[in-house]
């Protein structure tokens, strides 16, 4: 038995299955936004930064995966290894840019920024 878009489906899968796994991660990013909000969390200054090129390789790798989902070439390792890479090499790089003096948070910001744009776009085309 096997989906429309080409792929096996297991034995144990259901549509409610699915709908579940469909709307799990957005449950997940409700939740921990309505926690960042009620907890009040500050983030210093020092650390803006680098929690900024972090959130965009985070939103750039979940909207990669968004966009893979939907020209069914979906693989969890990629998607995982991708938002471990990225946002590990966007704070090396703001963290070397910090020690030079020279302001390289922007190269990633600028990079991610682009590609965010880019799969959102390529999202929105999916749908219309």
């Amino acid at each position: 038995m096997t989906r429309a878009s080409g792929r096996g489906a297991s034995l144990g899968e259901t549509p409610v299955s699915e709908f579940v796994h469909m709307w799990l991660p957005l449950v997940g990013l409700a939740l921990g936004i309505a926690l960042g909000l009620v907890l009040n969390v500050n983030v210093s200054p020092d650390l803006a930064r680098y929690t900024a090129v972090a959130i965009l390789a985070g939103l750039d790798s979940v909207l990669g995966a968004i966009r893979a989902e939907l020209d069914a070439h979906y693989d969890n390792r990629i998607f995982l290894s991708g938002f471990i890479t990225n946002a590990l090499v966007a704070v090396a790089l703001t963290f070397v840019g910090d020690r030079l003096g020279i302001d390289l948070y922007l190269v990633a910001l600028f990079a991610f920024g682009l590609r965010i744009f880019q799969n959102v776009a390529l999202i929105r085309r999916h749908f219309l």
